[in-house]
């Protein structure tokens, strides 16, 4: 099992649209990759936040492979439909989450 975690930050100006294409394009982009063997999507609450919003994509995949194949290639074309609708007013960050332990 390996797990990713896609963080993106949006401004206040376009929180709005954001929340909707998060509630219906994001989830339905995440809910058709095929190497993703399960899935959370998110809205951060975080008391550091005071200007905008962050909402996260939990993806788990069956391997390490599996999580590299999605990073050089579908992570790229995420980006690059988020970038092309919103621009600058949204910050695409991944996390690499590799456990210590785990109960999963």
């Amino acid at each position: 099992m390996s797990v990713l975690s896609l963080t993106f930050h949006t401004t206040a100006a376009i929180e709005q649209e954001w929340n909707s294409y998060a509630q219906k394009e994001l989830e339905e982009l995440v809910n058709n990759l095929w190497d993703v063997e399960k899935y959370m999507l998110s809205q951060v609450e975080s008391e550091m936040l005071s200007e905008g919003s962050n909402t996260n994509v939990l993806l788990v995949f069956a391997s390490p492979q599996k999580r590299m194949e999605f990073l050089e290639s579908e992570l790229q074309n995420i980006t690059e439909r988020i970038l092309e609708r919103f621009g600058d007013q949204v910050l695409v960050f991944k996390t690499l989450l590799n456990p210590l332990s785990s109960t999963l």
